[in-house]
């Protein structure tokens, strides 16, 4: 069968069987989890092979490549993202020899490794990129179809078909997954999704893996309630539960094969299949249930429920009402001081210390949080201890290294309860450069897309868009680096923060006012008010540590070579603060420069005094 049969078909009233799980079966297969499965076409071409037979005999009319996470983003944690083609063109020679030319072979691709609306890492021309990649490859291999499927993200989706749709001509299934209340993570319900598949020129719509095929018909029929496009539907094999250690799919054959007669008869689907769980003996069920059916879709109407609905995001607190330091920042020049949460559970010295930079006059102190990747006290925790027993108010860094989205709302909603008020979004040095390289890195989030989250937070919902009822006051601040190498992407960046919410910045240390009023000058008009970072050089080998060692820091050679020439630990130390005093009066002097923030090395908060001698 060709591509102008199945396209002939499929206006007609054929009904089309596909595929189920390939994952579910080379778990089956003895293949652990946390291999990358794409990989195996190139490593165990064979075991791939011998799945598609199976489907190919169970009844399959439509077999899908073993590609779906074969994406350089997917790719990249197993250090294969620069196979993308190899691995795509050797899933299509797979599906093509077990196929013989009897049945179709859709080019299978998945999500990239987080939506675009949940983060901000990739950004449209690079997901677009991505997605073109493996499009031309599974293309160029010759698959019959491209079947785009497991998104949750719109944008996402509209990027995948659009990147398809202008590498080849083949036909496009584009499929959602939905929640149990039939909408995307992020609240879309099925007739947007149907509209947004349908304009970016998809061939069929339709609903794939969600909790299974209860679930799935409704969200299914709401679709071609809304358009006439064809439909595929290919759930899960119901919800994973845990048997005897092992993640079971409960559904069986003949469940499975009963909603196969739904899908066809009540929503008018015209391909069938399955995802997640599902076996050749689902799929040998739904073969025998369906061979005489032709599509029907019935006339539905879908009642909202009210009260799962919210009213509408909460107006946001003026940034000046939210904290004193918000306050400040707005009509005097601040400063702030960097103190390391405890390597132990004494606070006592940290403490201390606040509270002489409290008695000398400082505003406040900035908190980070597992700095360097190295193992603290939690910021939180210490924050809360100097608030509440020094009086000092504090910037708490907040990462998104080490929680997913889950965790990251529950940590800031607990936050705000405890007071914190001011937050300063960081993405979060990786594990690896730190005393736990072999510790596992989250980032389910970047700073721009936790940025976006505690910005729904203070507009009262969460990172979906559920209203919580009340909401947060944070004082929102994102990292700057005026100094950076790539000047296009820091910029680029910055502006996606400010436009996601941030209300102040605090740059890296500036040690070159040129590279500041540059960034300055280039970010004018649309920029919060400026934080300048100040680090006091302790000698000529810190400095070229931190120029050599440490990621996104930049010292001028003119600085390291002023190092240099002192010998002598105290002559060195002047200097190094001599150097910070200079670039603290040259800030200072600066239009959109409302503060400094000095980040005494190695703790050494009595430097920072020195320092701020200049003001």
């Amino acid at each position: 069968m060709g591509v102008k049969e199945f396209r002939e078909r499929l206006a007609g009233d054929h009904v089309f069987v596909a595929d189920g799980a390939m994952g579910t079966m080379l778990y089956a297969k003895g293949i652990f989890i946390n291999r990358c499965f794409d990989e195996l076409n190139l490593s165990s071409p064979d075991l791939v092979r011998a799945i598609h037979e199976e489907y190919i005999a169970a009844g399959a009319e439509i077999i899908e490549t073993n590609t779906y996470g074969a994406n350089r983003f997917k790719l990249r944690p197993y250090g294969y993202e620069d196979t993308v083609r190899e691995i795509n063109l050797a899933g299509v020679k797979i599906a093509r020899e077990a196929s013989e030319g009897h049945v179709l072979v859709a080019g299978s691709i998945g999500p990239l490794e987080a939506p675009l609306k949940a983060i901000a890492q990739k950004r449209s021309d690079e997901a677009f990129a991505a997605f073109r990649e493996q499009a031309t490859a599974l293309a160029e291999g010759g698959v019959d179809l491209i079947a785009i499927e497991t998104i949750s993200d719109l944008d996402e989706l509209r990027l995948a078909i659009e990147a398809a749709k202008q590498v080849c001509d083949l036909p496009v299934i584009a499929s959602v997954t939905l929640n149990d209340d039939s909408e995307t993570v992020f609240g879309d319900t099925p007739e947007e999704c149907a509209s947004v598949i349908e304009a970016a020129g998809a061939d069929v719509a339709g609903v794939n893996c969600s909790t299974g095929p209860r679930a799935l018909l409704q969200s299914v029929r709401r679709m071609g309630a809304v358009s006439k496009m064809p439909l595929s539907a290919m759930p899960n094999a119901g919800a994973p539960q845990l048997v005897g250690g092992r993640y079971i799919y409960l559904s069986s054959p003949v469940y499975m094969a009963e909603y196969a007669k739904r899908f066809i008869l009540q929503a008018g689907v015209s391909i069938v299949g399955g995802c997640c769980g599902t076996t050749p003996s689902h799929i040998k069920a739904i073969r025998d249930a369906v061979r005489a059916l032709r599509p029907t879709r019935e006339a539905i109407t879908v009642v909202p429920v009210a009260e799962e609905k919210p009213e509408g995001a909460l107006e946001p607190i003026p940034a000046g009402e939210k904290s004193p330091f918000a306050r400040k920042i707005q009509r005097k020049f601040v400063s702030s001081v960097e103190l390391y949460p405890p390597k132990g559970p004494d606070p006592s010295r940290v403490l201390q210390a606040a509270a002489t930079l409290k008695e000398y006059g400082v505003d406040c102190v900035n908190i980070p949080d597992g700095p360097r990747a190295m193992a603290r006290m939690s910021p939180m925790v210490i924050a809360w201890l100097i608030e509440r027993e020094v009086g000092m108010e504090t910037i708490l860094h907040y990462t998104c290294r080490d929680r997913n989205i889950l965790g990251m709302q529950s940590d800031l909603q607990g936050g705000h309860a405890l007071g914190m008020r001011n937050i300063l979004v960081v993405t979060g040095d990786p594990p690896k450069v730190g005393d736990y390289p072999d510790a596992t890195a989250v980032f389910d989030l970047d700073s721009i897309g936790l940025v976006r989250m505690v910005s729904l937070l203070n507009r009262g919902q969460d990172l979906v868009g559920k209203p919580l009822g009340t909401q947060t006051r944070f004082h929102v601040g994102v990292a700057a680096n005026p100094g950076a190498m790539n000047e296009d992407l820091e910029i680029q960046r910055f502006r996606e923060k400010v436009a996601a919410g941030a209300e102040f910045a605090m740059t890296q240390p500036v040690f070159d006012i040129r590279s500041l009023e540059r960034f300055l000058e280039l970010t004018k008009g649309e920029r919060p008010p400026i934080v300048v970072g100040i680090l006091p050089l302790l000698s000529h080998r810190n400095a070229e540590f931190l120029h050599n060692e440490v990621p996104g820091m930049q010292i001028p050679v003119d600085v390291r070579e002023r190092m240099a020439k002192v010998s002598g630990d105290e002559a060195a130390r002047e200097e190094g603060i001599a150097i910070a005093r200079e670039a603290v009066q040259q800030a200072r002097t600066l239009e959109g420069v409302h503060g400094v923030y000095i980040m005494p090395p190695f703790g050494r908060y009595r430097l920072a005094l020195e320092v701020l001698e200049a003001l």
